[in-house]
C-alpha cells in the first residue's frame, strides 16, 4: 500500500484507496461475505496472488475485513466493513454510469448476458 503523506484534498486519498483495475470490482463482488475462492470465481481474469494483494490493501485501508472459522479445512470469509459499505455505494454509482454508457454505445449483449439489463431496457 502506497499512502502519500500529503494530499491536496480528501478525494485524492479516496481515489488512492480504490484506484486500479481490481479494487472496485472486488468491492462490488463483496455484497455478501465470500471466501477467497468465491471471490476469484466471480472476478474473471484476476489471479489468486493479485486478489490476495488487493484484499490486503483494502483491509489496510479499513474497507474490508475477514473472519476465520475453526475446523478443517480452514475457512475464511471476506466482507465489507462499515467504511467499505459506504465506498460500495460510490462503486454502485460508477456501475450504473457504466451500464448507461454501454447501452448508449450499443454494447448490450454483455449486459444481458450478465443479467444487468433486460431486453426491455436496451
Amino acid at each position: 500500500m502506497k499512502t502519500r503523506k500529503e494530499y491536496t484534498c480528501p478525494l485524492e486519498l479516496t481515489h488512492d484507496v480504490i484506484k486500479g483495475k481490481w479494487k472496485p470490482i472486488i468491492m462490488w463482488q463483496l455484497w455478501q461475505h465470500q471466501s477467497l475462492s468465491e471471490l476469484k470465481e466471480g472476478i474473471a481474469g484476476i489471479s489468486q496472488k493479485m486478489l490476495i494483494e488487493q484484499l490486503k490493501e483494502l483491509m489496510e485501508y479499513g474497507m474490508v475485513d475477514k473472519k476465520s472459522y475453526e475446523g478443517y479445512p480452514l475457512r475464511v470469509e471476506y466482507f465489507l466493513t462499515e467504511r467499505g459499505q459506504k465506498m460500495r455505494k460510490a462503486v454502485e454509482i460508477m456501475q450504473s454510469i457504466g451500464i448507461e454508457m454501454m447501452i448508449e454505445y450499443d454494447n448490450t449483449d454483455f449486459l444481458m448476458e450478465k443479467g444487468l439489463i433486460s431486453e426491455e431496457e436496451q
